[in-house]
């Protein structure tokens, strides 16, 4: 379903620097750029090797690097600045802190700065699918630093910056995030094999997901877009929410069964689980992402290529074949 040589006649060779390049994001981001035809340096802890494997990798230059120490130093910043990149790609900045270092390190350097957000920056919705306008209301620590980011980076003039935010991003090489709202692979297991599967309220709160390859593509397009983009917050996700319900009942399907579903309340459903679960799911629920993606569709040419459920699928088939979700001998349908 993928296309990297989409923009390769249309952008100009760039030197490019990624942050975190070696995760979700920048396992499909790293080979666009270079196959498009730019100069990549990726900075990474050096614990990771990327997701799936890619020739397009031998071509890049991968330095280690300990972000948090460095921060901690006052040296992070520079050292992106001394590298002489025409755009960084911060996809691991997580307070505004770290992120006021580098666009001060950056000053003067006219490095299209575009950092990696979240659409838990909106907080609870009121009207869906809401759009970039929509207010900022965010809760959790993780919310609200982002869009405290997001808040900085776009009032300041120092750097020019773009800001994209993800949803639920999903792929194979991790666990998505399931109908249940949590990780727990026990929930896929369970629609596999036919079981009963009790859901949180009537299974109505939405999930927002996006495959992590529409994610780079957006990250691409914001590089190639540079005038429209500067200065803009963007929404990265598929073109449609799902419901828990829904969720469900799909993935039930793509093992030939029936979705056998019961709800419970929040509070009786979450007493049966562990801590880490009822709350990951509490704030799954309580976000209920449902977001437009027109503004990057009219600015950006973004195309998602993958559905909500088609990312989440890919995602599913990989965790089946790596035998970590229990099918009862059941196999996925072909997609």
């Amino acid at each position: 379903m993928r296309d990297r040589t989409e923009h390769r006649k249309l952008e100009r060779t760039m030197q490019i620097v990624i942050i975190g390049g070696t995760g979700h994001i920048g396992s499909y981001l790293v080979p666009r750029l270079v196959t498009a035809g730019h100069d990549v340096t990726v900075l990474s802890r050096g614990e990771r090797e990327p997701y799936h494997h890619d020739a397009a990798w031998q071509h890049v230059r991968r330095l280690p690097v300990d972000r948090n120490s460095e921060d901690a130093g006052g040296t992070f910043g520079n050292r992106i600045a001394d590298l002489g990149a025409d755009a960084v790609i911060d996809l691991i900045c997580m307070t505004p802190d770290s992120a006021r270092q580098l666009v001060e390190a950056l000053r003067g350097h006219a490095v299209h700065l575009v950092h990696c957000g979240t659409v838990w920056v909106h907080g609870p919705s009121v009207e869906v699918p809401y759009d970039e306008e929509a207010p900022r209301r965010p809760f959790g620590e993780y919310g609200i630093q982002k869009a405290a980011i997001e808040k900085f980076l776009l009032a300041q003039t120092d750097t020019p910056a773009t800001v994209l935010h993800p949803g639920h991003i999903s792929g194979p090489g991790w666990v998505p995030i399931n109908p249940a709202g949590n990780l727990d692979l026990d929930v896929f297991s369970a629609l596999a094999r036919g079981e009963q599967l009790a859901l949180p309220n009537f299974g109505l709160e939405t999930l927002h997901h996006v495959h992590a390859d529409d994610v780079a593509q957006a990250f691409q397009r914001s590089l190639t877009a540079r005038s429209v983009a500067v200065g803009e917050s963007f929404h990265v996700v598929s073109a449609r929410a799902i419901s828990l319900r829904g969720y469900a009942e799909a993935v039930a399907g793509w093992f030939g069964q029936q979705a056998n579903l019961r709800f419970e309340p929040y509070k009786q459903w979450a007493a049966e689980r562990s801590e880490a679960s009822a709350q990951t799911t509490y704030d799954h629920l309580a976000h209920s992402p449902s977001v437009s993606i027109a503004k990057a569709e009219r600015l950006l040419s973004y195309r998602p290529r993958y559905t909500s459920l088609q990312a989440v699928r890919e995602a599913l088939a990989w965790l089946v074949a790596a035998g970590r979700v229990d099918t009862g001998g059941r196999e996925l349908n072909p997609g």
